[in-house]
């Protein structure tokens, strides 16, 4: 038996989720039942194996358990953004090895292209998911000189993008404080609790059900299947496929393999008419920082009004669990970023400030495969979970289903992820690399 040996824990509200009407929660597993496949973890990864196995058995039982309900987890906590291009947060530029980074794309666009031929499917709204693309935001000419090797580096990949002036962000942003942009058009935004939601309601049916509020304290192999076992039910099935990220450890699995960091956002209350006209530029836009530790920053206008996301800060937690009063401590650091951008805006509050869970790896590859007999897991996602568990989730079901293609293929070159040093040194290692980087992040935090 594997049993889960903690839930992690996710500090302040899901504030996507927050923003939205209330949805009716679903049943929680209160008895013991069978599938023909159980899928733990109702994220993007989850979701989207869920899907596909859907797709591939249109007749088997799917079951999928959530410890907590839909988008209220990290898939309701990251910043909506689905990006194609090189992404790498432990480099300084988000470049990475040419070859390799060919390969990245290739898995980020077919997620993407998954994701927008669901929201063709179900007819989602623009809200939910839309190809609006990215800006690398530069505050300084140690952003400028980030945003300048990106461009060298993409230049290498023949990958288009747009160098946008000082000018330029003004009329985007309405903030003077962006000396210039890269703008990178394959970027896909979403709001990632509706986005969830409304994939989660699209693909339920009499033979895919999703549990709430049910998680998974012990795996228990038996013959060639498995039983999961939550505090009111149980499922037995032949195969299970394992979406947790950084969870995974908790049952027993890639212990002292995996780097678990916590990333932080506030998300202002609705603007008034009155604010948003004195603050000018458009009303959706999305900005990463230009160096990977600086401030992401989007404002969108959509359910719940006009609003602000502020996000920067990261810790290494091990622990899986965040306390209260750091959330507290780096609320005055979102305060400071928020008002360094938006002067204009110095009566405006944040309504909500959370954390979310991000699962790393020293060698930024992800955990894919069969790690048991019949034990899919498709994890560890590299801070990347809108498009590599998106697409990772589609490609395990097809896995475990003895499926083939190229583009499985490509998300089978992964390794896996490398041992860590021991764990006095890699909790003092992964503490000390994150505040200097925030360190040299500089005004672009």
């Amino acid at each position: 038996m594997v049993k889960a040996i903690q839930q992690p824990a996710d500090p302040g509200p899901a504030a996507w989720n927050s923003i939205l009407p209330p949805q009716s929660p679903r049943s929680s597993l209160s008895n013991k039942t069978t599938a023909d496949w159980l899928i733990i973890g109702a994220g993007f990864a989850g979701l989207s194996a869920a899907r596909r196995l859907s797709e591939l058995h249109p007749n088997d039982q799917v079951i999928v358990l959530d410890a907590c309900r839909i988008a209220e987890g990290p898939s309701g906590r990251n910043s909506g953004f689905m990006i194609d291009v090189p992404h790498d947060l432990s480099s300084d530029d988000y470049g990475g090895n040419a070859s390799n980074d060919h390969r990245q794309i290739r898995l980020n666009r077919a997620a993407i292209a998954y994701a927008m031929q669901a929201k063709d499917q179900w007819q989602m709204a623009d809200e939910a998911i839309v190809a609006s693309g990215k800006i690398n935001g530069a505050m300084s000419s140690r952003g400028v000189t980030h945003n300048e090797a990106y461009a060298r580096h993409l230049d290498r990949l023949h990958e288009p993008y747009e160098r946008l002036d000082e000018q330029a962000m003004f009329e985007i942003t309405g903030t003077r404080c962006y000396l210039e942009g890269l703008y990178a058009p394959g970027t896909v935004m979403l709001q990632p609790a509706l986005y969830t939601r409304l994939l989660a309601a699209s693909i339920e049916s009499s033979r895919l059900r999703i549990h709430e509020a049910s998680p998974v304290v012990s795996l228990e192999k038996e013959g060639t299947g498995w039983v999961a076992y939550t505090p009111q039910g149980s499922v037995r099935a032949p195969r299970v496929v394992l979406t947790v990220n950084g969870h995974l450890q908790s049952f027993g699995y890639y212990d002292q393999h995996l780097v678990h960091v916590y990333t932080y956002g506030s998300m202002t209350r609705a603007l008034t008419t009155r604010e948003v006209n004195a603050l000018g530029g458009q009303s959706n836009w999305a900005l990463t920082p230009a160096d990977p530790l600086g401030t992401t920053v989007r404002r969108f206008s959509g359910t719940g009004g006009d609003r602000i996301i502020i996000r920067n800060r990261a810790t290494y937690d091990p622990s899986l669990s965040v306390s209260d009063k750091r959330l507290e401590r780096i609320a005055s650091d979102h305060d400071r970023s928020f008002l360094n951008r938006f002067s204009k805006l110095k009566d405006v509050s944040m309504e909500y400030r959370w954390g979310g869970r991000l699962c790393l790896s020293l060698n930024s590859v992800s955990v894919f495969g069969e790690i048991d007999k019949n034990l899919y897991a498709a994890c560890c996602q590299n801070g990347l979970g809108t498009a590599k568990g998106t697409i990772s989730g589609k490609l395990i079901a097809e896995l475990a289903s003895s499926e083939q293609s190229d583009l499985l293929e490509d998300q089978l070159k992964d390794t896996g992820p490398a041992k860590l040093p021991p764990a006095w040194i890699a909790n003092l290692g992964g503490s000390v690399r994150l505040k200097w980087g925030e360190f040299r992040a500089g005004k672009e935090l």
